[in-house]
């Protein structure tokens, strides 16, 4: 079979191209979009956001002059511009989702409720969708992978976040037969369980970045996602609730990251982790049962053995979607998908004394972070999946800073798609 870049080109010798609908033009979306600009056989031709200015400076950005962009909110008149190669920018969601002129959809948003509706609306819509948005994939994956299934076309993951990139790692080592012990990433910032919009707000603007979305990343909730995203897709579980957390060198990892009568920190095989120090790389660390096999792996300097790691140093984040995208539309084919159903989940901490009647306002705010559980740890404390706060999800009883808040202890005020896709899978999918 031909690489994605040779059917990449292929694809467009023949006046034909990947046409790409993203929904959200943040960091994330821009990105996505002027990589794609410089690619043979793709192109996005319709992006949605909330402020269509968004929309507008991220084609701006990639090079496209004025006259190529046209905000509208009419189908018609938006395939027509599309035909005649041009982009269209929007604030209707379900114009990319349902437009003809569409192969692949891409969710760029990072709000799970949102997600949520843009991948139900695209496979109801015979699209092929592929998630910048971990948070609603742990969250709601299985059952929209599901209608995806059934539906013909590919609920994926994205190449270039990091559970995309372990993803590779771990199917390269797997299908080579390694015994996988532990798969996981770096995490770059030290934890700050505290952190908030506030407290972040001033590296953020350095960054260029959200402070919600880094304060996400610094009380350790974004990584917490991705494991339990990596858990569903290979049927690893942390070692322990949150898991270790161990601070590390490459060259460390195959000492520490493995059974503890083998000399390390680990109770169990088969394990997610994280790790400062490796950031921001991801990594797994394995070991073999044939001696021909060890003495080939040592003399290729993997190291001494018993236990080696495969390390990738970088994952391209949005560059790298393209990738994703061309796997669906050409093979019909997953980076990352939950196929092992719900085995892990990120669970819903308390940030703060929580009151009666106080509104959550969800990932990398300042009422609540997540925590990484088995599945059966959150069952059995009927804890609340964090991908369903949200500002409708009202405190009913007070909570202590540092408990896992429960479906017993809160109240949603509001019918949502998220919502309503979760209890579907909570009756469907085991």
């Amino acid at each position: 079979m031909l690489g994605i870049n040779r059917l990449l080109k292929q694809l467009a010798d023949e006046g034909n191209y990947i046409k790409v609908g993203l929904v959200g033009a943040g960091q994330m979306g821009r990105g996505m979009i002027s990589q794609i600009e410089k690619m043979k056989g793709m192109r996005v031709v319709i992006t949605a956001d909330i402020n269509v200015d968004n929309a507008r400076k991220a084609y701006q950005l990639a090079g496209l002059s004025e006259e190529k962009i046209k905000q509208s909110s009419d189908e018609i008149e938006a395939t027509s511009f599309i035909k005649q190669d041009g982009v269209v920018i929007t604030n209707q969601i379900d114009l990319v989702t349902s437009i003809e002129a569409v192969d692949v959809v891409v969710d760029a948003t990072g709000i799970p409720d949102v997600g949520a509706t843009i991948a139900y609306q695209a496979i109801q819509n015979r699209k092929h969708i592929v998630m910048l948005n971990v948070e609603t994939d742990v969250t709601v994956g299985p059952i929209l992978k599901s209608m995806a299934d059934a539906a013909g076309v590919v609920y994926t993951g994205s190449a270039g976040d990091e559970p995309g990139a372990i993803m590779e790692l771990y199917d390269f080592a797997d299908a080579m037969g390694f015994n996988i012990v532990t798969v996981g990433k770096g995490k770059n910032n030290k934890l700050n369980l505290e952190a908030n919009p506030a407290s972040a707000e001033e590296e953020a603007k350095q960054k260029g970045s959200s402070s919600k979305m880094l304060a996400s990343f610094q009380d350790g909730t974004k990584t917490m996602v991705e494991m339990t995203a990596v858990a569903n897709a290979i049927g690893f579980l942390p070692d322990v609730a949150g898991m270790h957390g161990p601070s590390a060198s490459v060259e460390e990892l195959p000492t520490l990251l493995i059974p503890k009568e083998a000399g390390g920190i680990l109770s169990n095989e088969k394990v997610v982790e994280y790790v400062n120090g490796v950031a921001p790389g991801v990594f797994v660390i394995f070991t073999s049962d044939q001696e021909e096999v060890h003495h080939e792996l040592q003399y290729l300097k993997l190291g001494e053995g018993p236990y080696y790691v495969l390390y990738r140093p970088y994952h391209l984040a949005s560059l790298e979607t393209p990738l994703s995208i061309a796997k669906a539309y050409f093979d019909q084919q997953p980076t990352i998908a939950p196929w092992c159903g719900v085995v892990a989940e990120t669970v819903t901490v308390a940030k703060k004394d929580l009151a009666e009647g106080e509104a959550l306002d969800g990932i990398g705010g300042f009422t609540v972070y997540g925590k990484i559980l088995s599945k059966d740890d959150a069952i059995s404390k009927q804890a609340l999946p964090l991908g369903l706060v949200d500002r409708h999800v009202v405190m009913k009883r007070p909570v202590k800073k540092g408990e896992i808040i429960t479906y017993d202890v809160i109240e949603h005020k509001q019918e949502t798609t998220i919502w309503n896709l979760r209890s579907l899978q909570d009756r469907l999918i085991k």
